[in-house]
């Protein structure tokens, strides 16, 4: 129990979906995927989180309502240093029952278009949500909790180290010459099935676009913000001075394989790297483009130095 935690005085945040009143330090939080899980274990406040909502897990990741213990010790969750929270189900279809019976102070969730149930959720609690395509979204919803948990100076820390990390990779890159063969970068993500999309926003390339590549594709049209479906008539088109970031999705989705299967992925390969997330791990967030920007400078570089 904190002390005075009573005479706090709830804050008003004006959010992505809405405008809500959240208690100020909540005590019981459920999150409702790893971009919000990211977002507290950067903020040190996970030791609060009941409830866990993830499209990575699956039965065999669950016991008794449980995350497995040894599940927990893997990837993106063993940095977050949970403490045995209750599987409260999908992105897309979380079970509000679950959530009901943690009685949850607060609940965070990534959102965008077509997105359901934010009513539903804020009838148990209050709730806050953060489109993914939005600019500067993962540094909003940082702040907003950093307000909400008695941690905005923390969150400016870290956020400043982003931008610090940033700086120094870029540094790194240009002394070695890199953008003299490779000017300009784009990143597919291979999925399971044979569908292949490049990311234009949130998801990896701003890191890149951070340390000082420009953008290779672009597509006419964009879904959710985030990016678009490409065809293996367009990737064949690239030029040899746009690096090819080969950045599959996390679990069952990954179709890493499949593609450098493909006539595409192999004519591609030299022009590429493939760079693995975390498991379990967020597509974007602070620690993710701490670690998106350190082990992607390592590679490119240790690429540049092998054609040499």
């Amino acid at each position: 129990m904190i002390v005075g935690l009573g005479l706090a005085q709830p804050l008003t945040i004006r959010h992505d979906e809405g405008t809500t009143v959240v208690p100020k330090e909540p005590q019981r939080v459920v999150v409702m995927d790893e971009e919000a899980l990211g977002w507290l274990t950067a903020l040190g406040v996970t030791d609060r989180i009941v409830g866990l909502g993830s499209a990575y897990l699956t039965p065999a990741d669950i016991s008794g309502g449980r995350i497995k213990p040894e599940v927990l010790q893997k990837g993106f969750l063993a940095r977050a240093k949970l403490n045995n929270p209750i599987y409260v189900g999908s992105w897309l279809e979380p079970s509000l029952e679950t959530i009901l019976t943690l009685k949850p102070d607060l609940i965070v969730r990534l959102t965008w278009k077509g997105n359901q149930n934010y009513d539903k959720l804020s009838r148990i609690a209050p709730t806050i949500g953060y489109v993914e395509g939005g600019e500067g979204f993962w540094q909003k919803g940082l702040r907003d909790l950093g307000r909400i948990f008695g941690r905005s100076a923390d969150a400016e820390r870290v956020i400043a180290q982003v931008r610090a990390t940033n700086r120094a990779n870029a540094a790194r890159l240009r002394a070695a010459g890199v953008f003299e063969k490779y000017p300009k970068v784009v990143v597919v993500a291979p999925f399971a099935g044979g569908s292949n999309w490049v990311y234009t926003a949130v998801r990896l390339i701003p890191d890149l676009r951070e340390l000082g590549f420009k953008d290779g594709f672009t597509p006419k049209e964009v879904t959710l913000g985030v990016g678009a479906q490409i065809s293996d008539e367009a990737l064949l088109s690239l030029d040899r001075q746009t690096l090819v970031v080969v950045f599959p999705p996390g679990g069952k989705y990954n179709g890493a394989e499949a593609f450098y299967a493909s006539p595409v992925g192999q004519k591609l390969k030299e022009q590429s790297i493939l760079y693995l997330p975390e498991d379990y791990s967020p597509y974007s967030g602070p620690l993710v483009s701490i670690r998106n920007s350190n082990e992607l400078t390592r590679m490119i570089l240790e690429k540049i130095q092998r054609e040499r």
